[in-house]
């Protein structure tokens, strides 16, 4: 019965974390196998580390961390490589024009939002591609109180849409 106590409780940290989990290698921007990659390492490094994790309360920061290390190395390895999509068609390509108005914007605002701090960073990656999770999920994913996501997040924006400002 000890096993099967310990696996309910494993399956209910991961139905808790699962979306936040998933949320770190989608703001990356990886592709759907490799976010199920690092989604996969993250749970196997928990799994492999449990019992040394001492503050059971940070459990969420340190999902994220090792999400957000995990999407590092795999964005490292695919810098380092070139993909084809041998299943795309060529005349489903946009067109010059709009590849690069879409790439400037992208560029202008991870540009932008690299220069804010690392927990705006953070925050507004979250709240970008896990738009579904509570104040007090994200709370604790960036260890800070529930009461300052708002506030913060408010903060975080402003600071954004003035550094764009001065990207035009």
């Amino acid at each position: 019965m000890g096993w099967r106590s310990g696996l309910c409780g494993w399956d209910a940290l991961v139905e808790r974390y699962s979306r936040l989990v998933w949320s770190v290698p989608r703001s990356f921007r990886l592709s759907q196998a490799d976010s199920a990659d690092v989604y996969q390492c993250t749970w196997l490094c928990l799994a492999e580390h449990l019992k040394r994790l001492r503050e059971p309360e940070h459990l969420a920061a340190w999902l994220v961390r090792t999400a957000t290390r995990q999407s590092i190395a795999v964005l490292r390895t695919r810098g380092r490589e070139v993909s084809y999509d041998l299943w795309e068609p060529a005349s489903a390509s946009p067109a010059p024009d709009e590849v690069v108005i879409t790439n400037e914007r992208q560029r202008r605002l991870w540009s932008a939002l690299m220069t804010l701090n690392e927990r705006c960073q953070r925050l507004l990656r979250i709240a970008a591609h896990s738009p579904e999770l509570s104040y007090a999920q994200v709370a604790d994913a960036l260890g800070i109180k529930v009461g300052s996501v708002g506030s913060t997040r408010t903060r975080c924006l402003s600071d954004l849409r003035r550094k764009l400002e001065g990207l035009r």
